[in-house]
């Protein structure tokens, strides 16, 4: 990679402190542009902070839409969800440790699922998504409960340590990919509206990890009720009892604690802490009793 140019197509706030950092140790001048994205399904994008850091550092900037985008030598990718049409070299920094978790949305569906380990691997890019051969990976152990906050913050420090290190191996003729292990391989899928509802069915362990996960900077997992909507912003799982024909009166409330419901899942009980309720002055406390959460 040396004497080649480096561009970075940028996303969130991952892409925004690993250019930040990137920039603090290696100097603006060498970065030879910067790609970024308004990303109208987060809270918030950092759009508009990754475009003053480039011009504070005399860095290209551009957006996503514009016409005249250079190719340059290599493109590191940081959170970006599209695919590049460009004559470079590009190596994607995807959020899971491949094989596992290829595809969309892979930080939040291992906090799902309780993973013990969240990372991210160096790849490069390929035909078939998150597929290509990695060149180097980073990972943190994590407990639970963690939101996704709080799983993006650790993950970050890794993020601008993996791509110095792998900018460095580059620069120095250090192009070892190693080819992944298709049989381990599995797929995190995009998620729309719909995949925020919470399916009452599963644990309450399952549901709280669920709210934990699709929280700020996400849209919030949801739930109907009474003819309205309520995102489930915190919940805990509570001691569970013993109820008869379980399964009929699955999304009930069953008790509540000092106001706040206790809602019957599939397996154990789950009390919602904190929650918004869109378009409707009733606060949690005052959700009624006889409710059922669908």
């Amino acid at each position: 990679m040396a004497d080649k140019s480096l561009g970075f197509y940028l996303l969130g706030k991952k892409g925004y402190k690993v250019l930040e950092d990137f920039i603090a140790v290696e100097g603006g001048t060498s970065v030879a542009f910067v790609v970024a994205a308004i990303d109208k399904n987060v809270d918030k994008d950092f759009y508009v902070e990754i475009k003053h850091l480039c011009l504070t550092a005399g860095v290209r900037f551009f957006d996503r839409q514009a016409s005249d985008i250079p190719s340059g030598d290599w493109i590191f990718c940081i959170g970006w969800r599209w695919i590049l049409s460009v004559t470079a070299q590009v190596v994607v920094f995807h959020d899971s440790l491949l094989p596992k978790y290829r595809g969309f949305s892979p930080l939040p569906n291992m906090l799902i699922n309780g993973e013990p380990k969240i990372g991210l691997t160096a790849l490069k890019a390929s035909e078939k998504y998150d597929a290509g051969d990695i060149l180097a990976s980073a990972s943190v152990d994590v407990s639970y409960p963690i939101t996704i906050f709080e799983a993006i913050e650790k993950i970050i420090p890794l993020y601008s340590e993996l791509v110095l290190n792998v900018y460095r191996g580059l620069h120095s003729g250090n192009e070892n990919f190693i080819v992944q292990e298709e049989s381990e391989a599995s797929y995190s899928l995009w998620r729309d509206e719909e995949d925020y509802s919470i399916d009452w069915q599963r644990s309450a362990e399952f549901i709280a990890r669920f709210c934990d996960a699709v929280g700020a900077p996400y849209r919030g997992a949801k739930s109907n009720f009474n003819n309205g909507v309520i995102r489930i912003l915190k919940a805990c799982p509570v001691a569970d009892v013993n109820i008869e024909d379980r399964k009929s009166h699955v999304g009930k409330i069953i008790f509540k604690d000092e106001g706040l419901p206790i809602v019957i899942c599939g397996e154990g009980l789950l009390k919602i802490t904190s929650a918004e309720l869109p378009g409707s002055s009733l606060e949690l406390q005052n959700i009624p009793f006889r409710t059922r959460f669908r």
